[in-house]
């Protein structure tokens, strides 16, 4: 129970939902990838025509792979203590490689290791990188489950006639699973929008122009490989730059994931709404309480906690993607210090994302009461009425209706047929707009993208 004296609840109450996230944002996944960064460079800088490194091979590019491929936490903690004394994080990662190549037998190889490089070459490469892996890996997956929740759920009920209300109020009908595929068409145009945002891997050297590289070896084509390194890691690099990255893609990746978010909000809001309607039931779980006073009551809390986790993850990207591409000169600290929160909005947005699929997956369809109200709101079907009269050129159809139903809760099908009667029209067109009901009046429902 240590998680008990956490601060934040990522880390605490819901730690258990965010633990897949740990491999790709915690202290330990970030020395991870800085590890792998610095490795696979090391391994790149072999393969050029630097005469000293020209001895190693596959097999011993097998063996320095092993050193992140097989890192564990003991090993976090040991880079941890050498940062202690360095008091710069990349340095103690330097200083721990430089360590393990003397205990793997490549010790004089060692003055390679970070070779001209500086710390945001290694960071502007780790941190993209494990976003990528853990926005594929961990979030959009879930993002694809809850989407397929919502189509199932569409499908189901895609023929449910059901009352719309514009500004809450009684407005022309629709069906329940058309609105639930409103979300759908939402989420697959924001989740091709981040799949196409390139992950952006910044490589240059201290101000962006190769200095240390050309100065040491100018016969190398450092652009051409810098580039080939950050695509071989799955980046796409920022060619032009500063100390750091601009962080432009980055930012936009923050900004798609926030409308992921305001998304989420949208559809936990309207499922609230149409359970308080009593549209939506919910399933009832053996042993959960609703209310610490009233028995009875079965709370919309899965949404209610994906909407509040959302909207704190929302709040996290907007910092991020407002803040991040924007940095004094060639660089200021401001964008590493808030890079190591990198992981806790996306801890949010995988909380929310969690329990609007569970709620999704409580509630129940209450066809009586949506019918009930369908029946009781016969006033939606003017809009029809006066449509069909314009087509048989009637005079102001709209204030004839108009006069007939605005302000009224409802009419009854007599007094809606006896205007019928007194409309001055052929017989067959008065008996076309008695067979318009609530029920059938639902339009042109999207049936192909299930």
């Amino acid at each position: 129970m240590d998680n008990l004296r956490n601060i934040s609840p990522i880390d605490g109450r819901y730690q258990k939902t965010t633990r897949p996230l740990q491999d790709f944002f915690s202290e330990e996944a970030l020395i991870r990838y800085r590890i792998l960064v610095e490795v696979e460079y090391f391994i790149a800088l072999s393969e050029t025509s630097i005469s000293q490194l020209k001895a190693l091979g596959s097999e011993d590019h097998t063996k320095l792979r092993s050193i992140y491929e097989e890192f564990s936490l003991d090993d976090a903690i040991a880079v941890k203590k050498i940062e202690q004394v360095t008091n710069h994080d990349i340095k103690a990662v330097e200083y721990y490689l430089r360590e393990k190549f003397e205990q793997l037998g490549y010790g004089r190889f060692r003055e390679y290791v970070h070779f001209a490089l500086t710390s945001q070459d290694v960071n502007n490469t780790a941190i993209p990188l494990s976003m990528k892996d853990g926005l594929n890996q961990v979030i959009i997956p879930l993002l694809d489950q809850l989407r397929q929740t919502l189509s199932q759920l569409a499908a189901s009920w895609i023929d449910i006639p059901m009352l719309a209300r514009t500004h809450g109020q009684p407005a022309s009908p629709t069906t329940t699973g058309k609105e639930l595929l409103v979300f759908v068409e939402r989420l697959d145009k924001q989740l091709d929008q981040l799949r196409d945002i390139p992950y952006p891997g910044k490589f240059g050297g201290a101000t962006g122009n190769f200095n240390a590289h050309f100065v040491a070896f100018p016969n190398i084509d450092w652009v051409g490989f810098a580039d080939q390194f950050t695509a071989r890691l799955g980046l796409t690099r920022s060619k032009i730059t500063t100390q750091i990255d601009h962080y432009d893609d980055l930012a936009a990746i923050c900004d798609c994931l926030k409308r992921i978010c305001t998304i989420l909000i949208d559809l936990d809001r309207d499922c609230w709404t149409y359970i308080s309607l009593d549209y939506f039931g919910q399933k009832v779980i053996e042993g959960e309480v609703g209310s610490s006073a009233m028995p009875h009551k079965v709370n919309p809390i899965d949404f209610e906690n994906s909407e509040g986790n959302a909207g704190m993850a929302i709040a996290i990207l907007e910092h991020l993607s407002a803040k991040l591409p924007i940095s004094r000169l060639q660089r200021d600290l401001t964008d590493s210090t808030v890079l190591r929160n990198i992981g806790v909005p996306l801890a949010h947005l995988l909380i929310a994302t969690r329990s609007c699929i569970r709620g999704l997956n409580k509630i129940t369809l209450n066809k009586e009461k949506i019918q009930q109200d369908l029946d009781q709101n016969l006033t939606v079907v003017a809009e029809a009425i006066q449509t069909i009269l314009r087509t048989l050129d009637y005079p102001d159809p709209y204030e004839a209706l108009k006069a007939l139903t605005r302000g009224k809760k409802t009419i009854s099908r007599a007094d809606l047929d006896s205007f019928i009667d007194s409309l001055e029209i052929a017989e067959e067109q008065k008996v076309r707009l008695k067979k318009i009901t609530p029920s059938n009046y639902i339009g042109i429902i999207p049936r192909h993208t299930f």
